[in-house]
């Protein structure tokens, strides 16, 4: 009994930022009631980052106390564009876009989740099914005012950028997603706040009572901005384990305390603890190290975890290359490129100007020697090693 109560204390706690409404949530757990948890995921591209899989280990607590996790996939949503914290209007995704997405959901949640006793709902089942009339009922529920009091609606309205009708539209459908699967409770990051709480407004009018909502903690992204694939500065669940050790070496000293609990998810005390001495002075590559090897360890086991520390230790601290590198065949090089054109070509940039940028920063390397000019058209032979950054290689064979 001590154990189940703990086991809410900390559901409560770790990693939430608020909670909506708490008493009613925490005397329903206590009581034993098995509770509907909703969690709703667009597929807006192909990998879950880990700042969304810090809600995921959330839900994760709740079905390890017996409650039914709702899973739902938002292939309509996805469509229209959440615009939660985005200060530009979105644009709309195809539904090939979101087919191409959808295809390794599941197995990516299933390295968090107990996929099996998930019960998964997509939400084009009732919204490509909702009329006109339907929509217009729903409106009723938020005023425009109430719309536009939304923090980003509000800045771009004061700038004088778009805001789409469409858009408006977006947490109208998220909380009727709450009244079709008859959520008890919704979990999200604070940026969905809003959205969280559309279900609370909407579900009384269909007769139902409102979700409590469960607000988790935003993990920063590495270079201390907001989380965004579009800036490169998220570490994927699906990133091989020695670029997820490598991405977590990069985090931010001052995010090294968020990153040990809400990523690496360690006990309370033990990050209490590194922290600790951290601040008794000791040495925040010492920490991160930590932090990386528990952060692999939890998506790829302990021996993936040892394997990458020894890599990183060996690349970046003894200056030798990975064990491991792709490999790519001289015969299929053409002679006479630039090095600009050449990392092009291997895909080790996205353009010409990247490249030509990480030049001149002394971010590619030949044979571990820093390349100096850009506009060189280096001589590649089999056995030379391209580097660009400190976790991409490739071997010329």
């Amino acid at each position: 009994m001590a154990n189940h109560h703990q086991q809410i204390k900390q559901l409560l706690t770790r990693g939430v930022e608020e909670i909506f409404i708490k008493k009613h949530l925490e005397a329903r757990l206590s009581r034993g009631d098995k509770l509907r948890v909703k969690f709703g995921i667009d597929p807006t591209g192909p990998s879950i980052h880990i700042g969304r899989a810090a809600t995921l280990w959330k839900l994760k607590e709740f079905q390890d106390l017996g409650h039914k996790l709702v899973v739902i996939i938002g292939d309509f949503t996805a469509q229209i564009g959440d615009p939660s914290d985005k200060l530009a209007k979105r644009p709309m995704l195809s539904a090939a876009q979101i087919e191409q997405n959808l295809v390794s959901y599941k197995q990516q949640l299933g390295r968090i989740l107990d996929t099996k006793k998930v019960e998964w709902r997509h939400n084009q089942e009732w919204l490509n099914k909702m009329d006109l009339q339907r929509l217009a009922q729903l409106a009723e529920s938020f005023s425009v005012q109430q719309m536009l009091a939304r923090r980003n609606f509000k800045e771009r309205w004061q700038k004088g950028s778009d805001i789409s009708l469409r858009e408006l539209l977006y947490p109208l459908l998220q909380g009727y997603d709450s009244v079709m699967v008859k959520a008890d409770v919704e979990l999200g990051g604070f940026d969905q706040l809003f959205n969280l709480q559309a279900g609370r407004v909407i579900q009384p009018l269909y007769k139902q009572p409102p979700q409590d909502i469960m607000v988790t903690q935003m993990l920063t992204g590495t270079d201390g901005r907001k989380m965004s694939t579009s800036w490169g500065n998220v570490i994927a669940i699906t990133d091989e384990p020695a670029a997820m050790y490598g991405k977590a070496m990069s985090v931010k000293d001052e995010l090294i305390g968020q990153y040990l609990l809400l990523a690496a998810r360690l006990d309370t005390g033990q990050a209490e603890e590194l922290l600790k001495k951290l601040k008794q002075g000791a040495n925040p590559r010492d920490i991160k190290k930590v932090l990386a090897f528990e952060l692999v360890k939890l998506y790829h086991g302990a021996r993936a975890a040892v394997l990458a520390a020894a890599d990183f230790t060996s690349i970046h601290e003894q200056n030798k290359l990975p064990a491991k590198m792709v490999a790519q065949k001289i015969s299929r090089l053409r002679p006479g490129q630039t090095i600009v054109e050449l990392l092009v070509y291997l895909k080790l940039t996205d353009s010409k100007a990247a490249a030509r940028r990480l030049v001149e920063q002394k971010g590619v390397k030949l044979n571990q020697v820093a390349v100096k000019d850009w506009r060189i058209k280096p001589v590649i032979k089999t056995g030379d090693v391209i580097q660009v950054g400190n976790r991409k290689f490739i071997k010329i064979i």
